[in-house]
């Protein structure tokens, strides 16, 4: 039975029983505790809480799974694999023990034509909790499994919880008898390879208390309402059904192993150790496209990080195997091809998922070999100096140059017997962290001492912000720092940072500038805001000058922002997310805010893609955005808890630190995103959006720069008026003015070769002339000159060994000529085998001339070239190398 077919089974069986079908979740986990989907009842979680009430009191699900904490075992074994189908059913509050139990006997021991799976009942065993009578009771009365094969196990296997405070409850397994070749017998408290679990029925009744792992806490009470919480491995039944020894020989890991033998040449079965490799790349490779098709890319942190190990550990299995070129491609084909059978979106989205993989593949191929050598040359390092460990500076420099995971680098080390000092390494890597955030700290603070601001908001509290609704308003000067040191007054001239108890100034933050304006006392000081930071949170720091007057600490105040510069902003700020929105609906969800700069009129915005995005699908995001404007959406924001807003569904990204309540921006029907700018009230307010184009900012990161407003309108002027000239110039229509231009620059670079061409044929026009008057040193022919400035390289090149071709093979001969090119002498230097057997090498000629014209050179024997900086010292070097050939002819 194929894995698609038990799926589709599980979920008509509890379909049929009145559950509800909950697709499954995506791997990235909504759940800041989590990086991604670990268990089948994550999604379930808040239901078995109490935070949320459930849509159903009975549900079914094939959930998606990844685990990542023994990935080093992953191939070793045939029992670890990083991906998983968990295949769950669950009551909340609804049917409890002996409905879940009399289910999973129902569906497993059922016959295949009446929809089971047709397991022999002889060969179950159940384990249930020690105490746990009434689960033994069914199982021994109700169904009819004899006492012999119910085994009682403690709490460290028969007893779950959450790790924390809350629902926990008694489990009874579900074993699978594979025979005697397996394991001696006595059942699963004595074997648990031969008898291998496949199905555990939780049962949620008690609650717990505080405490340590599996077994160290109390059970404070019964819970309110009992619920039901079970899990089936899809590939240990999977195992069973296809009669398979484990699960890399099913059918959805067999096939990305087959492929990987194909393109290796190398069997599964010929060696331990390239069935470990082969292992290690059916399961990654399988994990990384069902990530990828999830969202996930690449990275150095998080979710990013773990595909981008996992990724680069299944590329280097491939190359121990033999492989040499790219893999990927293939390998990508066969999983999405065979996982698409239960997951349609993979074949949908396939293209996607195949660019981010190959662009992974392209940059770690690029860095192997060279890394690889690298750590080879470290570890002989090592070993020759007596030592087993491998440093942490070239653990870092593996990592930072050369991109391999740290976690490779351990890998590999370990394979040779060298462990790897991590704590150097971490060390390394923490200082570059902290430089990078010191330098962003540096541009927010001015290198101000922190504790003045934290002073300040011990003292006087937060910065009350009032520009969502208020572009001026009054206020009292709380915090006064001169030059960064705190100060009771500044007189005019002085450049201050300003806290005012309350402002209508934005702080940079979330990718837009911050306001500026001007604060008038009310003694008539007046400073000159030029801009607003806050270098502890909650503080608004007001930067800029005393432009009359004096500054006290306690003034009061009337704070007034640019209100047209304001208004630029909000209007880049909204463009910003309609941008992000058109992006997402044309690339997918990969294609998340990575970066933004929200600044007068225009704007840039970084998002996540492996490549490029085509011209075509730019001028469709642009076209989109523009009829969102024309729609004319009101834009609102509203304030919510973090939870209301994630069932809203407004974007929020991994990684960002939200406080329970957010404030949200939405778009008409468009765009819902967290967000704690300013915007316009209505998409009209924009006017027009202009993308001026995308490029690359970084590995697996994309830049789109466009204009807002008057300022696209004026670039869209003035690119009309360069259009009109154009037209003048070429005499045609705005859409033939490429094919023209075109066809003007096909012709002038036809005749620019036909110049080149006439050029060079002068040039070796000369040879026989210079060949006729070589010079006689001690027997050598040697020829010395300068042809025409702006000779090229190759041109001088060719005249050389012209020349020293029209000299009779058994006469010693050297060729040395120069030009000039840009500005810069240029000499190739040659000798013919009759000249190298008296000593006259070409390097070490043009060396001697090189040196003289203020430069450097070398290359073969017979043949090399160098050069220089002083066009003026010619002369001097055709001396030189004149004197060398003398004194070595």
């Amino acid at each position: 039975m194929e894995s698609a077919e038990i799926r589709r089974r599980w979920l008509s069986f509890f379909e049929e029983r009145g559950h509800t079908v909950v697709p499954s979740a995506s791997l990235i986990a909504d759940d800041p505790t989590l990086l991604l989907v670990n268990a089948g009842m994550v999604p379930f979680k808040p239901y078995f809480l109490g935070e949320t009430k459930p849509p159903a009191p009975r549900a079914t699900s094939v959930q998606k799974c990844v685990r990542t904490p023994d990935i080093e075992e992953v191939g070793k074994t045939t029992r670890h694999g990083t991906f998983f189908q968990m295949c769950g059913n669950f009551s909340f509050g609804d049917y409890f023990k002996e409905g879940a139990i009399k289910y999973a006997w129902e569906l497993l021991t059922g016959s295949v034509a009446d929809g089971g799976y047709g397991l022999e009942p002889e060969k179950l065993w159940i384990t249930v909790y020690l105490d746990d009578d009434e689960a033994e009771r069914i199982w021994r009365e109700v169904v009819g499994v004899p006492a012999e094969r119910i085994q009682r196990l403690g709490k460290k296997d028969n007893f779950w919880s959450m790790g924390v405070p809350g629902p926990c409850g008694p489990c009874s397994e579900i074993n699978y008898d594979r025979g005697p070749e397996f394991g001696p017998e006595g059942g699963p408290a004595v074997n648990d390879e031969r008898y291998v679990e496949i199905w555990n029925l939780v049962f949620m009744q008690y609650e717990r208390g505080e405490g340590s792992g599996k077994e160290d806490f109390e059970i404070v009470g019964d819970l309110p309402s009992k619920n039901i919480d079970t899990g089936l491995g899809l590939e240990r039944l999977a195992m069973i059904l296809q009669g398979v020894q484990n699960m890399y020989e099913t059918d959805t890991l067999r096939v990305v192993i087959d492929k990987a033998t194909e393109l290796t040449g190398v069997r599964y079965g010929d060696s331990h150790e390239s069935d470990v490799s082969l292992r290690v790349v059916a399961d990654h490779i399988r994990t990384s496209v069902m990530l990828i098709g999830d969202g996930v890319t690449p990275g150095n942190e998080g979710r990013g990080y773990v595909l981008r190990r996992i990724m680069r550990r299944a590329i280097r299995n491939m190359r121990l195997l033999g492989a040499t070129g790219p893999v990927v491609s293939a390998l990508v084909d066969v999983v999405v091809k065979t996982m698409g059978q239960q997951y349609p979106e993979l074949e949908t989205d396939r293209k996607r998922i195949e660019t981010v993989a190959l662009a992974e593949e392209a940059r770690f191929l690029k860095t192997l070999n060279a890394g690889t050598n690298v750590l080879d040359g470290a570890v002989t390092e090592a070993r020759n100096a007596g030592s087993t460990v491998l440093s942490g500076d070239k653990a870092f420099l593996l990592h930072d140059t050369w991109g391999f995971p740290i976690d490779l680098t351990l890998e590999m080390a370990a394979e040779q017997g060298l462990s790897v000092d991590e704590d150097g390494f971490r060390r390394l890597m923490k200082e570059q962290r902290e430089r990078a955030k010191a330098d962003a700290k540096a541009k927010k603070t001015g290198h101000a001492d922190l504790s003045a601001y934290r002073e300040v908001a011990d003292s006087a509290g937060a910065t009350e912000f009032t520009g969502y609704t208020h572009t001026d308003g009054e206020s009292t000067v709380v915090g006064l720092l001169v030059d960064g040191v705190p100060s009771p007054a500044a007189s005019e001239g002085d450049e201050v940072e300003v806290v005012l108890d309350r402002t209508p100034f934005y702080a940079e933050g979330g990718g837009q500038l911050a306001d500026q304006g001007r604060i008038k006392l009310d003694t008539g000081a007046v400073i000159q805001v030029r801009d607003v930071q806050q270098p502890v949170p909650g503080v608004s720091v007001h930067k800029g000058s005393v432009q009359v007057g004096e500054v006290t600490v306690g003034a009061s105040a009337l704070a007034s922002i640019d209100v047209r510069r304001r208004r630029a902003i909000a209007r880049a700020h909204s463009a910003t997310h309609l941008t992000h929105q058109a992006l997402r609906d044309a690339l997918g969800p990969t294609a998340a805010q990575a970066g933004s700069e929200n600044s007068p009129g225009r704007f840039r915005f970084d998002f996540g893609s492996p490549a490029a995005v085509p011209g075509t699908v730019l001028t469709d995001v642009e076209q989109k955005i523009n009829e969102v404007l024309a729609r004319e959406l009101d834009v609102q924001a509203e304030v919510m808890s973090i939870d209301e807003a994630k069932k809203q569904g407004a974007i929020a990204e991994f990684g960002e630190k939200y406080g329970e309540r957010v404030r949200v921006v939405t778009i008409g029907d468009f765009s819902k995103e967290l967000c704690g700018g300013t915007h316009v009230h209505n998409t009209a307010q924009l006017g027009l959006v202009k993308l001026l184009g995308e490029s690359s900012i970084g590995s697996g990161v994309r830049r789109i720069e466009a204009l807002v407003g008057a300022d696209a309108y004026n670039f869209l002027a003035k690119e009309h008026t360069v259009v009109a000239q154009l037209q003048e110039l070429v005499k045609g229509r705005p859409e033939e003015l490429p094919e023209k231009i075109a066809t003007m620059l096909g012709k002038l670079k036809d005749a620019e070769k036909e110049i080149e061409k006439f050029r060079a044929e002068k040039v070796l026009q000369a040879a026989a002339g210079l060949a006729e008057k070589a010079k006689d040193i001690h027997g050598t022919a040697l020829v010395t000159g300068q042809v025409p400035d702006g000779t090229s390289a190759d041109d001088l090149r060719k005249l050389v060994l012209d020349v020293r071709g029209r000299i009779p093979g058994d006469r010693p001969a050297v060729v040395a000529l120069f030009t000039t090119a840009n500005g810069r002498p240029l000499t190739v230097i040659a000798t013919n085998e009759a000249a190298r057997e008296r000593g006259l090498k070409a390097g070490e000629l043009v060396r001697t001339a090189a040196k003289t014209l203020g430069g450097g050179g070398g290359g073969k024997p017979d043949v090399a070239q160098g050069g220089g900086q002083n066009p003026e010292a010619v002369v001097d070097a055709i001396d030189a190398v004149e004197r060398l050939v003398a004194e070595t002819a």
